[in-house]
């Protein structure tokens, strides 16, 4: 037999066992061979990373975050990272090192203080996650977010830069003396108003949901290894700028990331007290009511350089 007329009796054999009505089984109606299960997967991992929205749901905190108790909140804050998308596309980012909780109520430190409800702080009463955007000195501002609690907030003091620092640095130079010397990064955003000039966070974000907006959020840090939440070393200590309120002044409500150079103040004696103390690594009494959370009062030290 020729070469083409092998090749043409082929096709036609093909075509006889495609009409058959005992088809051939198909390879890949039985069990995948061990590893073809784990190669698949793979691919589906690789081919995940086109799904926006179902990526930023991983790293994105939601409600379920924000919905606990003032003191708890202020702790769960630090090592987390705080994202500001502007409207030209921009991302910046900054992981919470420093937080102070302000519990309402009898916290005479606090703006909602016995209970006071004003169109300023209206955001401190409204659910946990909403943001509290307020002025200071009638030009600077500083941004907190509500927790559980009648009036309770946890006011956002210091971040850590992660992304974005030269942007920062040239929203922190608007407010800065012509001929001033460069910030480091340890600077751009270790205070209050200082994260939001850095951040470029408006007076108009308050009241808006932390858990949802789409210029503003929270993440989780990444990467996250299994248990790295019990290592972070939180330092507990009276708060800033509250001194005109009586036993509230002195109240360990203020919280922060021992070690971390982005602090606004560090309390050696907190620290000091750290070290005496065995067990988990939080100093002073951090056992403060975590009853209920209320908002920040006037942070007048450390706001500008």
């Amino acid at each position: 037999m020729t070469s083409r007329k092998r090749k043409l009796y082929s096709v036609l054999k093909a075509g006889e066992n495609a009409d058959s009505s005992s088809p051939a089984p198909m390879k890949t109606a039985g069990p995948p061979a061990e590893g073809a299960a784990e190669r698949t997967r793979s691919t589906e991992t690789l081919t995940s990373q086109y799904f926006t929205k179902e990526h930023k749901c991983d790293a994105r905190l939601g409600e379920e975050f924000f919905n606990q108790p003032c003191v708890r909140l202020a702790k769960a804050f630090l090592g987390k990272v705080l994202v500001r998308r502007r409207a030209d596309g921009m991302v910046l980012k900054g992981r919470v090192v420093e937080t102070e909780a302000y519990l309402g109520g009898e916290d005479r430190a606090s703006h909602s203080a016995g209970g006071r409800r004003t169109e300023r702080n209206a955001a401190m009463f409204m659910k946990p996650g909403t943001i509290y955007v307020y002025q200071i000195y009638g030009i600077y501002l500083c941004m907190n977010v509500s927790s559980q609690g009648e009036g309770a907030a946890v006011l956002l003091r210091s971040l850590e830069p992660l992304q974005g620092q030269a942007v920062m640095r040239d929203l922190r130079a608007v407010r800065r003396r012509e001929g001033s010397r460069p910030l480091k990064d340890k600077e751009l955003c270790n205070g209050p108003s200082k994260l939001c000039q850095a951040l470029d966070v408006p007076r108009d974000f308050d009241q808006r949901d932390l858990a949802t907006d789409a210029e503003v959020w929270l993440e989780q840090d990444v990467p996250e290894g299994e248990g790295a939440r019990e290592h972070l070393e939180i330092v507990c200590a009276p708060r800033i700028g509250v001194e005109s309120h009586g036993e509230w002044a002195t109240k360990p409500l203020r919280f922060y990331l021992r070690g971390n150079p982005c602090v606004s103040v560090v309390n050696r004696q907190a620290e000091g007290q750290m070290q005496r103390q065995p067990g988990p690594a939080v100093s002073h009494s951090a056992q403060q009511g975590e009853t209920e959370g209320s908002v920040t009062a006037e942070n007048k030290d450390h706001v500008e350089n």
